[in-house]
């Protein structure tokens, strides 16, 4: 895993490099269709949306901020990603809220080995969150790619054979209506188990 963590980018870093491509006409990966560039355009509109919008709950705040474990979360992503564009940005939020907790992201088409150690179901599904002990690098758990309830609804459209592009306006008709919540109540149990009782009183 180390070697990944190496080449792996800040948050900061990653969405520069979106930016880049997306000045060029570009996204990330090796598909740059028109289609592709389009989807990667819109889901950096997103992100920039949901950056200034993120209200986390305070239960979440006050278990993020208590916690005292070390940990790289490593997110397998790329810029044209649906999902990550509605879940990245809340990782970051929340992440950013433990002195504790440092993100690292990756892209998945560079990075096939690594993502076929992660699948959803058989499928290379991103954003695929992988928690690591900062300091010995162990894996705590993973997240991802979407929340569960997004995950049951996806897998049930996919069975019914819907178009891509219904699928696609289904998924997002969730995320608004969700507004996040069902990300962080899943975080707020993650956070628990993955510091094991390591908490310390939460920061004022």
């Amino acid at each position: 895993m180390k070697e990944y963590i190496e080449k792996a980018m800040t948050f900061a870093e990653y969405t520069k490099l979106i930016d880049d491509l997306l000045a060029e006409g570009k996204t990330t990966g090796q598909n740059q269709s028109e289609a592709m560039f389009g989807y990667g355009k819109l889901n950096r509109q997103r992100m920039h949306r949901l950056e200034k919008t993120i209200r986390l709950n305070e239960s979440l705040k006050a278990i993020t901020r208590s916690s005292t474990r070390k940990m790289i979360w490593l997110i397998i992503t790329e810029g044209w990603c649906g999902d990550a564009a509605q879940n990245i940005p809340v990782i970051e939020k929340i992440a950013a809220e433990s002195i504790n907790t440092e993100t690292r992201y990756i892209l998945r088409d560079e990075n096939l080995g690594l993502m076929d150690r992660y699948l959803t179901r058989g499928a290379r599904s991103i954003p695929k969150l992988i928690a690591l002990d900062a300091e010995t690098l162990e894996e705590i758990g993973t997240w991802g790619a979407r929340p569960a309830a997004a995950q049951l609804l996806f897998e049930e459209m996919k069975a019914r054979g819907l178009e891509k592009q219904l699928m696609m306006e289904n998924m997002q008709r969730w995320y608004n209506t969700d507004k996040n919540q069902s990300i962080q109540a899943e975080f707020e149990r993650l956070l628990r188990e993955w510091n094991g009782g390591r908490t310390a009183s939460a920061r004022a």
